[in-house]
C-alpha cells in the first residue's frame, strides 16, 4: 500500500484550501471591525477588496475540492491530486493577494486566475479520462 494515497493527498489539499478561506474571512472580519462597518462595504475600498477576495475564492475553491475529492474516490494517482491542489491553491494565493492590494487589475491577480482556470481544465480533463477510462 502506498505511504501517501490519493485520498491523502486530497485531504491535504482540501485542509489547505480551508485555511486559506479561514484566512480571507479574517482578513474580512479585521477590516470590518477596523472601519466599523457591520454589513456591505460602508463604501471603504479595503473592506470591499477584503469581501471580494474572499467572496472570489468562494465561487472557485468549493467546485474544485469536488473535483479533487472525487480524483481521490477514482483513485487517481496522488501526483493528480497534487497537480490540481498545487495549481489552484498558489492561484488562490495569488489572486487574494493581488485583490487585497489592489482593487485594479494587478500581476498576482491575473496568474492567479489563470492557474485557477488551468486547475478547472486540468481537474474536469483528468475526471473525463477516469469517466470514460
Amino acid at each position: 500500500m502506498d505511504v501517501v494515497n490519493s485520498g491523502h493527498a486530497a485531504a491535504l489539499w482540501v485542509g489547505l484550501h480551508l485555511l486559506l478561506l479561514l484566512v480571507l474571512s479574517l482578513l474580512v472580519v479585521r477590516q470590518r471591525q477596523r472601519h466599523k462597518v457591520a454589513l456591505g462595504d460602508g463604501g471603504v475600498p479595503e473592506l470591499a477588496q477584503a469581501i471580494r477576495a474572499f467572496g472570489n475564492a468562494t465561487e472557485y475553491v468549493p467546485a474544485a475540492m469536488v473535483g479533487i475529492a472525487v480524483l481521490a474516490v477514482v483513485d487517481a494517482p496522488p501526483l493528480a491530486v497534487h497537480v490540481a491542489g498545487f495549481l489552484l491553491f498558489v492561484g488562490r494565493v495569488l489572486h487574494g493577494v493581488g485583490l487585497s492590494n489592489s482593487g485594479a487589475a494587478s500581476f498576482p491577480r491575473a496568474i492567479g486566475i489563470l492557474m485557477t482556470w488551468v486547475a478547472y481544465v486540468f481537474l474536469g480533463a483528468v475526471l473525463l479520462f477516469y469517466a470514460v477510462a
